[in-house]
């Protein structure tokens, strides 16, 4: 059995979250450069130049990528032969609430009905998931919610299909337009039950933009709706362009033989995130 300190896990997290709110990973700098040069109009090369040149600033100049520093977001995977000497979900909560007091990010959180603010951004969302070892990985999503509200989840009749599915979550990017601050990512989860398909969704949105999904069906499935939703021609801030979505992210899991859960959480071009190993 492996000890590991709440204080340790406070600090990792302070530290995720102090890196993940500055700046968007190095992968989506390189996606903008990459799209930037596939458009042939001069708006959607303008808008990717100054999404560069934001992503530039905010590295350089240590500052947000912006002002929306988002819900914190935390996936927890941990082993079975450690044990946490102290409160997990506080050592979480005052990682967070460190990190957005003494970096001066934007703390967004409020009571859901009397929208009192709670003044330091907790309480964090927390999964935990067990698995086997002594180690324990956390993964940081700050979530702002001009892509979060545009997310959708539909519990589908079976006899909608594999066609269902892509129909609903194209049509999903048609009414999103602009709102998600595009390009975008798409987590979608499908199967599982109501919040298993949201949780997988969100879950997704990890994923490095460069990767292949393992299961050839899947894969298939992210390249259609891309392609799908890219041909709307919305492009980038939805002022038309070849590269509204960035990536599409799929998981699947079983369900009962009466339902097809299927849920789709955007993320704008931010798509911030930091994890580690402890």
């Amino acid at each position: 059995m492996r000890n590991i300190s709440a204080n340790t896990v406070e600090q990792v997290v302070f530290d995720l979250f102090k890196e993940a709110c500055l700046c968007p990973p190095d992968e989506v700098r390189e996606a903008f450069v990459k799209a930037r040069e596939e458009e042939t109009s001069e708006i959607a090369r303008e808008v990717f130049r100054q999404l560069i040149d934001n992503a530039d600033i905010a590295k350089k100049d240590n500052v947000p990528y912006c002002q929306d520093t988002g819900m914190a977001v935390v996936f927890a995977k941990i082993g079975q032969d450690v044990h946490i000497d102290g409160s997990f979900n506080d050592a979480v909560n005052n990682g967070v609430r460190r990190a957005y007091k003494d970096c001066y990010y934007r703390k967004s959180v409020l009571s859901a009905l009397s929208r009192v603010n709670t003044g330091d951004n907790t309480p964090a969302v927390i999964h935990v998931e067990l698995v086997p070892g002594d180690k324990i990985e956390l993964l940081a999503l700050p979530k702002g919610f001009g892509s979060e509200n545009m997310s959708k989840i539909a519990m589908l009749a079976p006899s909608a299909g594999r066609q269902g599915i892509v129909d609903f979550i194209v049509e999903t990017a048609k009414t999103a337009s602009g709102n998600p601050c595009p390009p975008v990512v798409l987590g979608v989860g499908i199967g599982g039950t109501f919040e298993y398909a949201a949780l997988m969704a969100k879950r997704q949105l990890a994923r490095p933009l460069e990767s292949i999904n393992p299961d050839p069906v899947l894969h298939e499935m992210e390249e259609e709706i891309k392609e799908k939703i890219n041909a709307l021609g919305m492009g980038p801030m939805a002022l038309g362009g070849k590269n509204y979505c960035l990536k599409v992210c799929v998981e699947e899991f079983p369900t009962h033989i009466a339902g097809l859960p299927v849920a789709v959480n955007y993320c704008c071009h931010a798509l911030r995130h930091a994890s580690v190993v402890i």
